[in-house]
């Protein structure tokens, strides 16, 4: 499996490939994040999501290649990287409703990873992409401006959401960056999954171990929660898994920005899973970001 996708690097199988698995991501991470932000309080689904995620990587470490020394460094600093988004989308999650923090999330994220890619990686964009990231961002900036004026319920905690979200934007193209340059980093791709997955899930459990972030459980029933946190590591795993590849087969900037076809995905969930009042307006201009995203793909 590893020789195949290496094979892959770098010819146009591999950017099809690649494509598909950015789309692939862009559904599941909207699914994801509906998961962590749903019925239960965000800070206890992302530590049962987290807690399974160590169950299952566990035996993972041992069925690839063991990491070569100079990745453990690396590993260190995306463990750090993964812990402060974490903390971040809890925190706007806590503040604001999915369909209004989401898009916002991932479409702020893009930029960053586009100007990440071009410092650590030499990617340009074309002028029809450079136009595409314009039409996302107008997306996001339009869709921030409607909540602030026409939220007027949500008005006392949207300010402090929208900020949250705009800076763990920031850690999503800071965590794609700095995992895609990780996960080219080592010889075996799948090397740097299953450790991503152990050692990135560590920190949540621990965290309600030993500080008083463990009150949050009370009153939630362990059975539902558990449920909910095993169909959020399963998600994530195909999620995180898929754009990690995707920035290995192809440009780190354009499978960040692809991703974030996720904002449509997210609308949907959130008006018919989590019964949230989205509106036309709102959706026309989820849509618009993920048009962004499509030009983006098209112009490369």
């Amino acid at each position: 499996m590893s020789d195949w996708l290496i094979s892959l690097e770098g010819t146009d199988a591999g950017r099809q490939l690649a494509m598909v698995l950015a789309l692939s991501a862009a559904f599941l991470h909207a699914v994801f994040g509906a998961i962590q932000k749903g019925r239960h309080d965000p800070w206890a689904s992302r530590t049962a999501i987290d807690l399974w995620l160590v169950i299952l990587s566990f035996p993972m470490i041992f069925l690839v290649p063991w990491p070569e020394p100079h990745m453990w460094p690396i590993f260190v600093g995306m463990v750090v990287i993964h812990f402060l988004y974490k903390i971040l989308q809890a925190l706007a999650y806590t503040r604001g409703a999915y369909t209004v923090v989401y898009p916002v999330v991932r479409g702020t994220g893009p930029l960053f990873a586009v100007i990440g890619a071009w410092l650590i990686f030499g990617e340009t964009f074309t002028g029809v992409q450079w136009l595409g990231l314009a039409v996302l961002l107008a997306g996001i900036f339009g869709l921030a401006v409607y909540n602030l004026i026409f939220l007027v319920t949500d008005r006392a905690t949207l300010v402090p959401a929208l900020g949250f979200a705009v800076a763990t934007g920031l850690f999503v193209a800071l965590y794609t960056t700095y995992d895609a340059y990780g996960i080219r980093a080592t010889a075996d791709p799948f090397t740097f999954l299953a450790w991503f997955f152990f050692l990135a899930a560590l920190d949540f459990p621990i965290l309600f171990l030993l500080t008083p972030l463990r009150a949050r459980l009370s009153g939630i029933a362990p059975g539902p929660l558990l449920m909910r946190g095993l169909a959020g590591a399963l998600v994530a795993y195909g999620s995180f898994g898929s754009v990690m590849l995707a920035t290995r087969l192809d440009k780190v900037g354009e499978a960040a920005v692809l991703r974030e076809t996720s904002t449509v995905f997210a609308a949907l969930i959130g008006w018919l899973v989590l019964k949230e009042t989205v509106g036309p307006r709102r959706i026309a201009l989820m849509a618009l970001i993920a048009l962004g995203a499509v030009i983006v793909e098209l112009g490369g």
